[in-house]
């Protein structure tokens, strides 16, 4: 019996390279949500360190100048902070829809393997059951012989 063929091998490495390229740019979004947060949380930590040191000036008395200064970078980081959110809010929709764009190719790659290991059973089973014909044949045939001969 000739070799196991599975007609759709081509369309089946085609999906999986497009799972794999799928997987790859949802990580690298995965990793931009990392790396925003990350932003975020430096940011707000600048915010709560500044606002505390402008406290602390404004208690031991300072210069109308230098409050102005400290209330200019406070808003600054504040609208950083609020950019880097809304960034954060946009990268969590590309990631979910990333998310499910691999979903469905997994689908897509699944159903076809799941037909290609259907295809390889009944393959498997015609084959077993060739071979058995054959050794049957095989055994009755020397039987066979073994009567004529004996």
């Amino acid at each position: 019996m000739k070799k196991f063929f599975f007609p759709l091998d081509t369309v089946l490495r085609y999906k999986e390279q497009v799972l794999d390229s799928l997987k790859g740019e949802h990580a690298r979004i995965l990793a931009k949500i990392r790396e925003c947060e990350n932003a975020i949380d430096e940011l707000e930590h600048e915010q709560r360190q500044c606002a505390m040191e402008f406290q602390q000036n404004k208690m031991n008395g300072m210069k109308i100048n230098e409050m102005h200064t400290y209330e200019n970078y406070l808003d600054a980081l504040r609208l950083k902070i609020k950019r880097k959110r809304e960034l954060l809010a946009k990268l969590r929709e590309q990631e979910e829809a990333k998310r499910n764009e691999v979903v469905e190719a997994k689908k897509e790659t699944s159903s076809i393997d799941k037909l290609k290991e259907r295809k390889r059973f009944e393959y498997d089973k015609e084959l077993q059951k060739q071979e058995e014909q054959s050794i049957e044949e095989f055994v009755t045939t020397r039987d066979a012989m073994a009567r004529l001969n004996g």
